[in-house]
């Protein structure tokens, strides 16, 4: 009978392989399509400046059209190289101050979304967690501005975020809830997913990209991103990140 352990090790070896593949594709993808697309942005300005008066209003539309899909797709390329960068920087595990990176990130993106405000109500300890701080800066950031985003429909009295933070006998939770737009209970998978939207792009803007890099942030914690629609209304994103990761 072979050695179980030396199996799973093999298939773990086996595992880490694959995951460079994907890493290494991603890379490539989002770097070697950038000619291309520069390419296909200067011409279609080219066009529209040496001829754009002179063309039918219709062509005209076109591009447009161009520009804006090639500009789409270099958004989209930057979202695969930042997915590509947070599952291969290496890992600087340290305490953490919670409360203090929480606020610290809250407040950044109340200047990016000013001067609309937002009430938020932060239950978070004094307490250090043991985590890499850039890669957990990635996943608040990403979370907290799903939730800024997702209130803006609602009067500005109306739209609430809590963050609250516990600690389990595995590690840390983390939870960012909101009484936002919500989804469809049966969707939240789709949403951790590259480029997946559960609404429409002309109801909130967005490329799909910031939930599925901080679920991959979270992963390289040694925790998990989850969502969960919230009650009544809104969302509910829970972080889980060990005491401990090696």
């Amino acid at each position: 009978m072979s050695d179980p352990h030396a199996r799973i090790a093999e298939l773990e070896a086996e595992l880490a392989a694959v995951r460079r593949e994907m890493q290494d594709f991603t890379s490539a993808v989002s770097h070697d399509l950038r000619a291309p697309l520069r390419h296909i942005v200067s011409f279609a300005q080219l066009v529209e400046e040496d001829a754009g008066p002179q063309l039918p209003a219709e062509v005209q539309g076109f591009l447009a059209t161009i520009s804006g899909s090639a500009k789409h797709l270099g958004a989209m390329l930057d979202g695969l190289r930042e997915l590509s960068r947070v599952g291969s920087v290496p890992l600087a595990p340290g305490p953490v101050a919670l409360r203090a990176l929480v606020d610290e990130v809250a407040a950044e993106l109340a200047q990016s979304y000013a001067p609309r405000p937002l009430a938020l109500e932060v239950d978070v300890s004094d307490a250090k967690v043991t985590a890499d701080a850039a890669l957990l800066r990635v996943v608040l950031c990403a979370v907290l501005n799903n939730a800024w985003k997702f209130t803006s429909r609602l009067p500005e009295a109306d739209a609430r975020v809590w963050v609250r933070a516990r600690q389990a006998a595995a590690g840390w939770v983390l939870e960012v809830q909101d009484n936002g737009a919500g989804f469809a209970a049966t969707q939240p998978e789709q949403a951790l997913r590259m480029f997946g939207r559960l609404h429409v792009a002309s109801a909130f803007p967005g490329l799909g990209v910031g939930l599925a890099v901080a679920a991959k942030a979270a992963q390289r914690l040694g925790g998990e991103l989850q969502l969960a629609a919230a009650q009544p209304r809104g969302c509910l994103v829970t972080l889980s990140i060990p005491h401990e990761h090696r």
